[in-house]
């Protein structure tokens, strides 16, 4: 390691101004930052004296993605062996190459393109390269379906990227997820691709539907209908979409987004080092399971009846919910507001899913919705506290 920085130090002068490859300072700091600790320091007095710093934050964040990469991959490749023979009996191994193989390009075209523009702008701007990305760069291809051609990837990041990002001055400026961003760009662009049907990576190129897809199919439907009584058996009786497979994570998805429990080994990663608040993600799960307890006491389709639990474990929810809530750039900063930011969020993705079924993927909406709505949260609750602190002054 002394070896690779004495060799990093003895290049840097042709880096630095007046050196022949001054030009290229961003490339040359972003890199030697990313492998050292940066050399830069406060200027003004610091309040907080802290280890931590940003790309330590990112890079915990990627470790507790982890979990649902890894299980990403075995799903798409579990997904896959399904179409053929019982008798091929693929090992651990085989599903998570197939799924490493769909998986791996996903993430290097997000990467490529979102650097490559993210050093362009720093160039532009004369500014270090911010480590922001490296959590966006790996959340971009976890809420994509297995089979979206990579140039859709390619135009989605970069859409992200300068139009969710850039444009607001880079990281920690922009008002909305960058990832999410991404998604609802597809969504909208291209609606056949990203809405409830989902591909599954198979010899046959035949898609595969998610549980949401299945559940829209109800709404609208005469309650007694085969329809819906056809879906009904997929969700309650021991089948495809049942209340166990849907936790664990064993259904057709988004690469990340399947496995409730692989979700959760990462909010607990998230929590034990203060990087996630579990005040957005505690409020989002009641939030969701309220909205689910409303639903079942109107009952007006299958949709409705379905248990509040089973609901949060569908879809996006539980990896909005402790993935891209979190985020703390776009969500509320006061500890009041994270209660009431991660409540409407978590209440809003069960109603948006159910209500608007060409908006199966509820989470999505509801986020960037709260996304916008944290100023204005932040706002009222400091206002409220400092309405509290004058009335205690007067009556003093």
């Amino acid at each position: 390691m002394k070896f690779i920085q004495k060799m990093i130090g003895s290049v840097k002068p042709h880096f630095e101004e007046g050196g022949k490859l001054s030009k290229f300072w961003v490339v040359f700091d972003s890199l030697e930052t990313f492998t050292f600790t940066p050399g830069h320091v406060t200027h003004s007095g610091s309040h907080i004296r802290d280890g931590i710093d940003l790309k330590r934050t990112m890079f915990t964040v990627i470790v507790a993605l982890l979990p649902a990469l890894l299980f990403g991959m075995w799903n798409i490749g579990d997904q896959h062996f399904q179409y053929f023979p019982a008798e091929l009996a693929p090992t651990l191994i085989d599903k998570v190459l197939i799924g490493a193989q769909k998986v791996i390009p996903l993430i290097m075209v997000s990467y490529g393109v979102g650097l490559g523009i993210e050093f362009t702008f720093a160039g532009l701007r004369n500014h270090a390269i911010n480590e922001g990305f490296l959590v966006s760069g790996m959340l971009i291809p976890l809420i994509m379906p297995v089979d979206v051609p990579l140039w859709m990837v390619a135009v989605a990041v970069a859409f992200a990227v300068i139009i969710g990002k850039e444009v607001f001055g880079g990281t920690g400026m922009n008002i909305i997820n960058v990832a999410l961003t991404a998604r609802a760009f597809l969504f909208f662009a291209y609606p056949k691709q990203m809405s409830g049907e989902i591909w599954v990576h198979n010899p046959d190129g035949n898609t595969g539907a998610t549980a949401l897809g299945k559940l829209a199919e109800t709404v609208g439907q005469d309650i007694d209908s085969d329809i819906v009584s056809g879906v009904v058996q997929k969700f309650y009786y021991g089948s495809e979409f049942d209340i166990v497979n849907s936790l664990i994570g064993t259904i057709p998805g988004s690469i990340g987004e399947t496995s409730a429990i692989a979700i959760l080994i990462g909010a607990v990663i998230l929590i034990s080092t203060g990087i996630g608040s579990w005040r957005i993600m505690s409020s989002f799960l009641v939030g969701g399971l309220v909205m689910g307890l409303i639903f079942n006491l109107l009952g007006l389709n299958a949709y409705m009846l379905l248990n509040p639990l089973h609901q949060i474990v569908l879809g996006g929810f539980m990896f909005g919910m402790v993935f891209m809530a979190t985020d703390p750039v776009t969500a509320t900063s006061t500890n009041t507001g994270k209660f009431i930011y991660g409540f409407l969020g978590g209440f809003f993705s069960i109603m948006i899913r159910v209500f608007n079924p060409a908006y199966p993927e509820g989470v999505m909406m509801a986020i960037l919705f709260m996304n916008v709505m944290a100023p204005l949260i932040d706002h009222y609750v400091i206002q409220a506290n400092i309405n509290r602190r004058l009335k205690r002054l007067k009556t003093t």
